[in-house]
């Protein structure tokens, strides 16, 4: 079977992309990111350039796309902005040097985010840039102004990979790092099924979200280069985490070996289990049995004794110590020594 192959038919229009910022769309994002700043902020150059930055994001998620432009870098960008509005118009010379003071603040800025892993905690999830398609991490980013670390990290996640981590998430479970002088710390979250789907919530931000085996990652620079030389993939914004979350990993996995339950039909006696009842065999009918002097209970009545009729009358009767020391008269044990002693020596005053 032979498949033509037609020439594609390319618009006018479409053959080349322009990066071209019309006074119209400099107006809309200037509205919307710039203009409503309050009056204190605007002195603030460092905090403009976060708002320049928004607006920016803005550009390529929507004008770029839809109108067909080749996207600004951030540079370019930021001067369009600050000769387009007025009361930036007069630093617009020292931009350069803004956004350089701007980038050195913003790696000051802790980041937070998220180590998602599966049932067994033998992969791992990560997270790849939009624009950098060699280059791996987990999905993280910088905290607000004001907010608490744990939802930056719920909303962070969310933002990039669409999963909700906010019901699961345990504050203690946590992997924190200090690069460049900027705080990063990763909460780990395990348990997360394989055959979730993913989805980025924000535009242009993450081009790609894979498994990844823990235990083929790279622990170190000399793994990392390894690793980079075989499969083109770049694991440096993860090297930090991994040598302390297999360790977090390996000690996770033996508590809860001693946390498991023993079966059901296990033989070990349990704490309300009764013993077996002790032998009820008199003294009689046990030879090995000793028997000392106790103050066990003899007979209540010294005449109950028996007495064997067939001995001769001056001859002293031995009394059983198995039919004396039985006990069930362990009772009247005290009061029947005196009559005991009593009759013994009546006995013996007779011989």
């Amino acid at each position: 079977m032979i498949i033509e192959m037609k020439p594609v038919t390319v618009k006018k229009g479409d053959q080349m992309k322009q990066n071209k910022l019309t006074k119209e769309i400099l107006d809309d994002l200037s509205c919307r990111f710039i203009i409503n700043v309050p009056e204190v902020e605007r002195q603030n150059l460092i905090r403009i350039c976060f708002q320049i930055e928004l607006a920016h994001w803005f550009y390529i998620d929507f004008y770029c796309d839809e109108h067909n432009l080749k996207p600004y870098g951030i540079n370019q960008f930021a001067q369009h902005m600050f000769r387009h509005i007025p009361f930036l118009r007069s630093r617009e010379s020292q931009v350069l040097d803004v956004l350089k003071e701007w980038r050195e603040y913003k790696r000051s800025v802790p980041t937070y985010g998220a180590i998602l892993l599966n049932e067994d905690m033998t992969q791992v999830l990560l997270v790849q840039s939009y624009w950098t398609k060699t280059s791996w991490g987990f999905p993280k980013g910088k905290v607000n102004q004001d907010e608490d670390p744990l939802n930056c990290a719920v909303r962070e996640v969310f933002e990039e990979i669409g999963y909700d981590i906010g019901s699961v998430i345990n504050k203690d479970d946590y992997i924190e790092t200090v690069l460049n002088d900027q705080i990063n710390r990763l909460y780990i979250v395990p348990g997360v099924s394989m055959k979730t789907k993913f989805s980025p919530q924000t535009r242009n931000e993450i081009g790609s979200i894979e498994w990844f085996a823990l235990d083929k990652l790279p622990s170190n620079r000399r793994d990392h280069i390894a690793a980079k030389s075989l499969n083109k993939h770049s694991f440096y914004m993860v090297l930090p985490f991994i040598r302390q979350l297999k360790a977090w990993v390996v000690k996770k996995r033996i508590k809860g070996k001693q946390n498991v339950k023993p079966p059901k039909n296990s033989k070990q006696p349990s704490k309300n289990s009764k013993l077996p009842p002790k032998s009820s065999k008199s003294l009689a009918e046990n030879p090995k049995v000793v028997v000392q002097k106790s103050s066990k209970a003899l007979p209540e009545n010294p005449k109950s004794v028996p007495v064997n009729p067939k001995l001769p009358p001056n001859t002293l009767e031995l009394i059983d110590p198995a039919i004396i020391f039985t006990p069930d008269r362990k009772k009247e044990n005290t009061s029947f020594l005196v009559s005991l002693n009593s009759y013994l020596t009546t006995k013996l005053f007779l011989l």
